[in-house]
């Protein structure tokens, strides 16, 4: 049976291979190094844990990403504009990255050979663990049977709902890295501090300070208290995950203890899922990034589509 339409996204989405060869989404990936010369593509040439590892086993040396190339993005839209099957396309906010940029002039060579190729490239004005939660969204709606411009209205809908609450061990990366801003001023000069950020419509704004990894941790949980008490649908209607770097562990045990969490608080919420933050954003956060991510769902709950 003829796919409806396909989901592709830039490796941003952070979202397991298992798990993107289960729903049908290609991953374009990005490139890091760790010495400006040799770039090698997340994922398939460079695993994320031994990214994670060689950061940590490096200290002192800030490895870079490179955005998928125009090639790269044309080579993954040529096999359904050849079968007809129409793409959306989802890339990492373009205050962060050109990746959307290079998408889009691949689907202007794709449609001087193709013209009645059928592509939409959405900037997902987020990132990470939750532009996965987008994509997962996209594909959910597919399955469900949503039609093709149907699907991208609703993308266009839930996309300004979400939201990343992380922390990370320091500021040297984002410093270095350039994303630090409103973060240092609010930090100012004060040694050991580690910032609590939120990630909204493509930007970072500083959402807190505080010294030691419990505390900070606290304030993310905290935050993401005060965006579902201020919401007007319930959790059920929302689609969360942790995002985790270098410590496994970490990331589980903080998952786990959310959980307990929310439920104290009267939401009901079996479980969450937990994804590892890719290099794309590591190389901004260092190796300890920690936090949710969390976007209203594209289909409620309660809403049959039988």
């Amino acid at each position: 049976m003829k796919e409806a339409f396909h989901i592709i996204s830039d490796g941003s989405c952070d979202l397991p291979p298992e798990l993107t060869r289960e729903k049908d989404i290609t991953v374009v990936p990005f490139y890091v190094s760790f010495d400006d010369e040799h770039y090698y593509r997340e994922i398939t040439e460079i695993g994320i844990r031994d990214f994670y590892q060689q950061m940590v086993e490096k200290k002192g040396v800030y490895p870079k990403s490179s955005m998928p190339s125009i090639q790269d993005y044309e080579e993954a839209f040529r096999p359904f504009a050849e079968a007809g099957t129409p793409v959306i396309c989802i890339c990492i906010t373009t205050k962060f990255s050109g990746s959307m940029q290079s998408a889009l002039n691949a689907r202007e060579l794709i449609l001087e050979k193709h013209p009645q190729a059928e592509i939409t490239v959405i900037d997902a004005t987020i990132n990470t663990v939750l532009q996965g939660l987008y994509v997962l969204e996209a594909a959910c709606l597919r399955d469900q049977g949503m039609s093709y411009q149907d699907t991208i209205t609703r993308l266009e809908e839930i996309k300004g709902t979400g939201r990343i609450f992380f922390t990370v061990e320091n500021m040297e990366y984002l410093r270095h890295g350039g994303r630090i801003g409103k973060v240092a001023a609010l930090a100012g000069g004060a040694l050991d501090i580690r910032p609590v950020i939120t990630l909204k419509q493509g930007e970072i704004f500083p959402s807190g300070i505080d010294r030691g990894r419990k505390r900070t941790t606290r304030k993310v949980m905290n935050l993401l208290l005060k965006y579902l008490q201020e919401s007007r649908l319930g959790i059920e209607c929302y689609s969360l995950a942790v995002g985790y770097g270098y410590d496994q562990e970490e990331g589980r045990t903080f998952r786990d203890e959310a959980l307990a969490t929310l439920r104290e608080k009267g939401y009901a919420i079996d479980s969450m899922p937990l994804f590892q933050i890719g290099a794309t954003i590591g190389v901004h956060t260092g190796p300890c990034p920690l936090g949710f991510g969390i976007i209203e769902k594209g289909i409620h709950p309660s809403v049959n589509r039988d």
